[in-house]
């Protein structure tokens, strides 16, 4: 784990971003762009900021271990938007960046003057980035649009839990990460047109479409089958062996031996190699249409193993096989450590703040962790000043006016 924050400029250092709006969907794509390089100037409300600053499920002094994170990389810097002249310093900042981020509700940004046509005018080149809930056209597009939502109607939801309950949600905000990872990929491919033809465009990143990209086959499956996906609990229909198993000292293991090659494997871990070649379970249909005792013959091997033991049988085979981990468990995984999917960012409060690397590690021109999510306005006069070229007088005339 690194003890110190690289200073990699990451290949994405000639970029200028503006940040707007505020919680996850678009800040997080703000935070994939800054990790690889990208000067991202967010924009807050004055005084309040992002409600980011508050939010977690768990906190520190009441203060939120998930802004540190989601700000990373970034520069804060107060604009009071719904203000004729924060409006106006909003346009004079988009008109030195390569991109904007926002979030907001769709006809927000037309309202304060800054929607893409108005922008475009005056800044052929940029590139807007718009994440929100439905999108922005169609019928649904003025309505408020949560994550969850998106889930909901993306599909996501209807999938995931047990069968004899009610849908049940990931314990993280997958929708809205969703969209902002596509938001990112959408990005690049507009940076890269850009490159290539010196123009700009929009990038529509909607929440529910973000989640529908993720669900497979569903929607051919249902036009050309009739079958309609339903939730299965801890497993996928028709691949098995792939499940979650216990062990003798009560702990939980997932073993994933669904192909063919690696079922013949484990049954003969299993010490039942002739398993491999029963016509009940030789072929992935055939294991597929028998899970449920096929899963009750491999928990009754398993339940006979601590799973220390067991998990090295089963990785010396050439097993698919793993813990179910929790937040301790990656501390103390020395994987985790050899390839530095945790890092140690330097923290005025909390210190060294422990958080996820970033990723995907690129061989020459790696992203890196500069800072963490910055205090409210910390860079007001460094923006203003420097990019802007306000003086100190003005700045505080701006900020005792409330714009900034």
């Amino acid at each position: 784990m690194s003890a110190e924050p690289t200073t990699s400029p990451g290949p994405l250092a000639d970029l200028r971003v503006i940040e707007m709006g505020q919680l996850l969907a678009g800040p997080f794509c703000g935070q994939l762009l800054g990790d690889f390089g990208a000067e991202v100037i967010k924009l807050e409300a004055p005084g309040s900021g992002d409600p980011m600053r508050q939010w977690g499920r768990e906190q520190s002094d009441g203060k939120s271990l998930w802004w540190p994170v989601v700000a990373r990389n970034k520069k804060s810097v107060t604009c009071n938007l719904r203000d004729p002249e924060g409006q106006r310093l909003a346009r004079e900042l988009i008109a030195q960046a390569d991109i904007v981020i926002e979030n907001f509700r769709p006809g927000t940004m037309e309202r304060w003057g800054l929607g893409y046509e108005a922008l475009r005018a005056e800044h052929p080149s940029l590139i807007m980035v718009r994440v929100s809930g439905y999108g922005q056209t169609g019928p649904y597009a003025p309505r408020a649009g949560y994550g969850s939502i998106g889930e909901a109607m993306g599909g996501i939801r209807y999938t995931t839990g047990d069968p004899d309950r009610a849908p049940a949600r990931t314990g993280i905000s997958l929708g809205d990460s969703l969209a902002a990872v596509f938001a990112t990929i959408g990005t690049l491919a507009a940076v890269h047109h850009r490159a290539r033809t010196s123009q700009g465009q929009l990038v529509d990143s909607a929440i529910y479409e973000a989640v529908l990209a993720m669900m497979e086959s569903l929607l051919p499956e249902y036009a050309i089958t009739g079958y309609q996906r339903e939730r299965t609990g801890s497993v996928l229909p028709n691949v098995a062996p792939s499940n979650v198993y216990p062990t003798a000292g009560g702990e939980m293991v997932l073993i994933a031996a669904n192909q063919d090659t690696v079922f013949a494997r484990l049954t003969a871990l299993m010490g039942r190699p002739e398993l491999a070649t029963d016509e009940r379970y030789a072929t992935h249909t055939a294991r597929g249409a028998r899970m449920t005792e096929l899963d009750e013959s491999i928990a009754d091997w398993t339940a006979t193993h601590e799973a220390e033991e067991l998990l090295q049988r089963l990785h010396d085979a050439g097993v698919p096989a793993g813990r179910i981990y929790t937040a301790r468990d990656m501390f103390a995984d020395p994987h985790f450590a050899a390839r530095e999917a945790i890092a140690r960012v330097a923290h005025p409060e909390f210190g060294e703040l422990p958080m996820h690397n970033v990723v995907p590690k690129l061989s020459l021109t790696p992203g890196s962790i500069r800072h963490a999510g910055p205090a409210l306005g910390a860079h007001n006069a460094e923006i203003y000043s420097g990019l802007l070229g306000l003086d100190a007088a003005r700045i505080a005339k701006l900020a005792e006016s409330g714009v900034l």
